[in-house]
């Protein structure tokens, strides 16, 4: 049985700076791509980065630059570090393993293993 545990969330202060780990049971993670992914309340999930078997890194805008998504193979285990943290920031955030990197900005239907999710708060 596939598990995929997400953890590292919390409070922070806006310009802050947060890391997320995501483990996961039952799977080898490089053997998939990586995404993480937010959804805020009242708004739809959305793709915060996404990294390739081969370890490409993908950014949507509103994060590049602040955030850095890693995968240490040896560990089995995802990353995702946050910096300079603004309050449009806090949101639910998933990991999740998948096929393709390709639209994972606008459509996370290719992510088949999901965590429960870890909430990020960040207070202006």
């Amino acid at each position: 049985q596939v598990q995929v545990v997400e953890s590292g969330g919390g409070l922070v202060q806006a310009g802050g700076s947060l890391i997320f780990s995501c483990t996961a049971s039952g799977l080898t993670l490089d053997a998939y791509v990586m995404g993480w992914f937010r959804q805020a309340a009242g708004k739809e999930r959305e793709g915060v980065s996404c990294i390739s078997r081969d370890g490409v890194k993908y950014y949507p805008s509103f994060v590049k630059g602040r955030f850095t998504i890693s995968r240490d193979n040896a560990k089995n285990t995802l990353y995702l570090q946050m910096n300079s943290l603004k309050a449009e920031d806090t949101a639910m955030y998933y990991c999740a393993a998948g096929r393709s990197c390709a639209y994972y900005h606008s459509d996370y239907s290719d992510f088949g293993y999901w965590g429960q999710g870890t909430q990020v708060t960040v207070s202006s």
